[in-house]
């Protein structure tokens, strides 16, 4: 802005000659006769063309000064490193739709799990639909939930967030035991007062697995809640 400054100055000065130079051209007109006033307007306005050559060569260089500053700011460029891709490997053989039932004798009821791949691979999801028929005592209930198994920190395991169709909110450590995967209780942001549950689920065969849920009672120790078997669903045949 500091040096544009002076360049306004003279540009402001010439254009208040441009503006004096027609009050000059009137006052030879009155005063002398028809062919001294074409002389005295040659002579004016061989200036103003001058003043007005000069303005144009202010501007040109106003603009080649904006111009080479532009040039000399390249584009800043700012660069977001990703974090890596997750490794779900230990864990990639639960992919797919499950169904099972309960094999507890007191507690009968289906179970259906699927384990899916979302956000490019970068988490995976899990969701288990319980269905607990009627008996004498009890009334028919089903209960669904959720959860988003993601990558601790390398070589520290895995995550799952779980969010439950009766409110609760929950947090487990996942860990890997050969053919067993261990999901133990880490907090979550509304969990059953309380109470704690864990659940093991553990590879048979290709398309087999065991599901072990345990509860613990406020100060208790850990009980058996209910087992399963489950077999991978087979998608259906195209017609």
């Amino acid at each position: 802005m500091s040096a544009s400054s002076p360049l306004v100055a003279i540009s402001r000065s010439l254009w208040a000659m441009v503006e004096i130079a027609p009050i000059k051209l009137r006052h030879h007109r009155n005063r002398r006769t028809f062919v001294a006033g074409r002389r005295a307007e040659h002579r004016v306005a061989s200036p103003v063309i001058v003043i007005f050559a000069a303005c144009c060569s202010i501007a040109a260089l106003c603009g080649s000064g904006a111009l080479l500053q532009a040039k000399e700011k390249p584009p800043t460029t700012y660069t977001i490193h990703l974090p890596p891709q997750p490794d779900f490997s230990q864990v990639d053989w639960l992919i797919g739709d499950w169904s099972g039932k309960i094999t507890e004798r007191d507690l009968q009821g289906e179970i259906h799990l699927s384990a899916t791949y979302d956000l490019d691979k970068r988490v995976m999801i899990l969701r288990e639909m319980i269905s607990l028929p009627a008996t004498r005592t009890i009334p028919a209930a089903s209960k669904t939930w959720m959860g988003v198994l993601t990558v601790s920190r390398p070589g520290a395991g895995f995550i799952l967030r779980t969010f439950s169709s009766t409110g609760f909110v929950t947090r487990y450590r996942v860990t890997v035991e050969g053919a067993e995967i261990h999901f133990d209780p880490d907090g979550g942001d509304q969990t059953p007062p309380g109470w704690l549950f864990r659940r093991i689920m553990a590879r048979t065969n290709a398309d087999e697995l065991t599901e072990t849920v345990q509860g613990a009672p406020p100060q208790k120790s850990f009980f058996e809640y209910y087992s399963a078997k489950l077999a991978r669903t087979k998608p259906a045949a195209v017609k």
